[in-house]
């Protein structure tokens, strides 16, 4: 079988996502007041794609994250060029909520740019279906000489902060940078009608206050980061991703352009809209804390904005009586833990690694999103929409006048947070009552190593030090070899020099992270995402100084290589993500590719295909003398998955058929697929007899079956395939977890993996083998408790088998404990999940 081409496939895919998009969300749990109780207990927040219509992604598997066109750091302010004008669209969800739609921003914005020179629009990136991104920036008019000065300081901050510290006048004559962020959440609607109130506002306003106010900032304004998601009423964007939980990975073309937004205008303070919440949730958070801050500075900062804040929203004067609005809360003030900073997922957990002194989410209290959008009247959501764009409107307008009163010493500290990176000082740790309830138990603190050595020469390493540098991290390539502590290491290895402005950016992409499963009793998301030991890339920290000569690096180098073939043409060991990407450009030709031991294929010399794969991919094809042993055809999936595992099976280009319980249960052909992905979204109680006829048939004629978590384990125990025991620990445990090879038919299984929700195997029945097993300590960085009886721990987990295959009632399988592919992530671990498919596609019988 051969797949379609690559348009076609993924012009099919969409179209048959869009057409079972009435199965089942899944969400994460209401917002509740106690932050605590939020998504625990629930798993890892996923998106079932059989309810997400899905576009494929723009990008092959070994392009770098989706890069954005950013901010033009030279031209003055205003820039005024008409923004094109999208198409009305009546089902636009904001419609209903008296809000504004879409498709009347841009009109708005051209409007306003007629009418004020005060204000600018711009399109930053656009989103998956293709909707602009509109950044906003409302500042009084420069000439060119102002606009270069502006860029001048804003360069000598982050690049010579030691020597920007010296210039005291510096932070009169700067224009704060101030970023608000709307709407990332497509249906947390009334940040970007709030933001375009205070941008009407300001555009026209003659009140000398504002005046003297827009000559010493730039305020800039993301007016709807999630476009799709709010015209749908979803929550995730139009790829089924969560967008706020998406900036330590960058898959999607959104969260890359507000990235690129952060790091060109590099603010000093931001905000991100949010709802729902009651009373009014304001930042800052509860430990534990990223360790990587410059916490003194940022809690500072942060706490006395959100006290500002909740000011001007109780000022408005809703109350729970008249109005249903209860007080607003501060997670830092008000609660013990479960709303963390923790990760640099989030938006305003993102931003203080590109310079933000303070920063906050914001969560508006009046629910109109989820069942209440279809339930309550449109009279109730009106009123509703009505309070939370008034309350999203006085935080926003409390930030700016929080940055403008406090504008000197925000620009200081930001200068303050790179020179420490640059000099490679110690962190501060704060005296007991630095701010209001700071104790202990708010000490997060790191020792940087002086350096990280990236030795490799492989597309992993090139994919991360790729990622470094999109994420304005200062990369050199050693050009000749050297010793560090005793290990020798070759010419071109690159060194990151944790002596730079923003060490605590390049600090939490490279650090193995740390297990802080005793430092809290609750967390909000995940606990643990090491690039480099997710990613598949050597990292060695190292404590002296590389003092070897570096040539700073742009871009990594190519990593593709083909050699001269051997008799049996070439040989490609699929060990990593991007090989899969290489080998199914190559099948999709109709190549005669053969399967061999240790997880690689043999490629006929003939393959034309094979020098674009490698250098597209960055794959290398060796040299073979033996061809492999089983013939090995395109592989089609039926995926019954998580939007973001089917993102990830299309980046790495198998041919997807999406399906579901709803989909089997209206009638499905399994003659044309080879393996069946359950990952989420089916049941095998919930298909009826002819589909689980069809079921059973596909599985015993040598159909494959690849399974994650639950819903791959319990499929496989109701369809009576491998005789396995499926355990699984708290369901809010997650991390980087160590892991050891197993003897089955993958390879490259040993290191590390990722897990949320973790699972193993007990009671392998005859002829189940174990691929991968979770080591005698397992967890390496995270959040992994006993539950309250004391089972279900890491302890429980430690030897027992997290990954296991085996061939039953004629089915080969594969079934994962381990989370391969959570949120388009860990992508070391790709090429485990690709070897899978490939196997269970191409065993005797299939």
């Amino acid at each position: 079988m051969y797949p379609s081409p690559p348009t076609h496939r993924r012009a099919a895919l969409t179209a048959v996502a869009a057409a079972v998009a009435a199965g089942v969300l899944i969400a994460p749990a209401p917002a509740l007041a106690d932050p605590a109780q939020r998504e625990h207990g629930n798993g890892p927040e996923r998106h079932d794609v059989a309810a997400t219509p899905f576009p494929a992604p723009a990008q092959t598997f070994a392009a770098p994250a989706p890069r954005a066109p950013g901010v033009d750091d030279t031209a003055p302010y205003p820039r005024q060029g008409e923004l094109p004008v999208h198409p009305e669209d009546p089902a636009d969800h904001s419609i209903k909520l008296g809000l504004t739609p879409y498709h009347e921003l841009a009109p708005t914005l051209n409007d306003l740019m007629e009418t004020s020179d005060r204000v600018s629009a711009e399109v930053i990136g656009t989103s998956t279906r293709g909707r602009d991104l509109y950044l906003v920036t409302v500042t009084e008019p420069e000439n060119r000489a102002r606009a270069d000065q502006q860029r001048r300081m804003r360069e000598l901050i982050s690049d010579d902060p030691a020597r920007a510290d010296r210039d005291r006048t510096l932070p009169d004559r700067y224009k704060a940078p101030v970023l608000v962020n709307a709407n990332i959440h497509g249906n947390e609607w009334e940040g970007t009608d709030a933001s375009l109130r205070v941008i009407e506002e300001l555009a026209t306003s003659g009140d000398a206050d504002t005046e003297e106010m827009l000559e010493g900032a730039r305020l800039y304004f993301v007016l709807t980061a999630n476009p799709d998601g709010r015209v749908a009423g979803t929550r995730a964007n139009a790829a089924g991703f969560d967008l706020n939980r998406d900036f330590v990975t960058v898959s999607q073309p959104e969260t890359a352009a507000v990235r690129q937004v952060m790091i060109d205008t590099q603010p000093l303070v931001m905000v991100d809209q949010h709802g729902y919440v009651n009373g009014t949730l304001i930042e800052p958070c509860t430990p534990p804390h990223g360790q990587n801050y410059e916490y003194d500075i940022f809690i500072e900062n942060t706490y006395e904005n959100a006290l500002r804040m909740e000011e001007a929203v109780l000022e408005l004067g809703y109350t729970p009586e008249d109005d249903g609005v209860l007080p607003p809360q501060i997670p830092f003030r008000d609660s013990t833990d479960g709303w963390d900073d923790w990760p640099p997922v989030f938006t305003p957990m993102y931003a203080p690694y590109q310079g933000a002194v303070a920063s906050a989410t914001v969560e508006f209290p009046m629910r109109v999103n989820n069942a209440d959008y279809g339930n309550l009247p449109e009279e109730e959501l009106r009123r509703r929409a009505a309070i939370n764009t008034d309350i999203s409107a006085a935080t926003i307008e409390a930030t700016i006048d929080f940055a403008r009163e406090n504008r000197g010493k925000l620009v200081g500290d930001q200068i303050e947070v790179f020179r420490r990176g640059a000099a490679g000082e110690e962190q501060v740790v704060p005296p007991e009552g630095w701010v209001p309830g700071f104790g202990p138990e708010d000490v997060y603190t790191t020792e940087f190593p002086r350096a990280y050595v990236l030795p490799g020469t492989d597309r992993a390493t090139a994919r991360l030090v790729d990622f470094l540098i999109a994420n304005d991290v200062r990369v050199g390539r050693a050009e000749e070899s050297f010793t560090v502590a005793g290990e020798d290491y070759p010419a071109g290895s690159h060194v990151v020099d944790m002596h730079q402005p923003k060490r605590g950016m390049a600090n939490v992409l490279l650090e193995a992270g740390r297990d802080i499963s005793d430092d809290v009793e609750a967390m909000y998301d995940i606990s643990g995402w090491s690039h480099g030991l997710l990613w598949g890339a050597e990292v060695d920290p190292v404590q002296e100084a590389v003092t070897v000569a570096t040539a700073p690096v742009t871009v990594a180098a190519p990593t593709g290589r083909v050699d001269a073939p051997d008799t049996a043409g070439w040989r490609l060991t699929v060990t990593d993500g991007s090989d899969a990407a290489a080998l199914n450009e190559v099948l999709a030709t109709g190549a005669e590719v053969t399967w061999a031991e240790g997880g690689a294929v043999i490629a006929p010399e003939a393959a034309d295909a094979v020098e674009g794969a490698a250098d597209r991919h960055g794959s290398v094809f060796e040299a073979a003398a033996e061809p492999g042993d089983a013939v090995l055809e395109p592989v089609t999936v039926a995926v019954a998955g998580a939007a973001d595992e089917v993102f990830t099976l299309d980046a790495l280009g198998f041919d997807l058929v999406p399906v579901s319980t709803a989909v089997l249960n209206a009638g499905f052909d399994w003659s044309e697929v080879d393996v069946l992905y359950a990952g989420a979204g089916l049941t095998y109680t919930g298909l009826n007899a002819d589909a689980r006829a069809a079921l059973d048939g596909f599985l015993s004629s040598g159909g494959g079956l690849v399974g994650r978590g639950a819903t791959g384990a319990r499929l496989n125990d109701q369809a009576g395939l491998l005789a396995a025991t499926r355990i699984t620990g708290r369901s809010d445990a997650n991390g980087v977890v160590a892991v050891t090879a197993g003897e089955g038919v993958l390879t490259g299984t040993g290191g590390h993996a990722f897990v949320y929700s973790p699972g193993w195997f007990t009671g392998l029945g005859e002829g189940v083998a174990v691929e991968q097993a979770y080591g005698d300590d397992p967890l390496v960085a995270g959040y992994w408790r006993p539950a309250a009886n004391g089972s279900g721990g890491p302890d429980a987990a430690a030897g027992r088998a997290s990954v296991i295959s085996g061939t039953a009632q004629g089915a080969p399988v594969v079934l994962f404990g381990t989370e391969p592919m959570f949120r388009h992530h860990p992508k070391g671990l790709f090429g485990q999940v690709a070897q899978s498919l490939y196997w269970a596609s191409s065993t005797p019988g299939n």
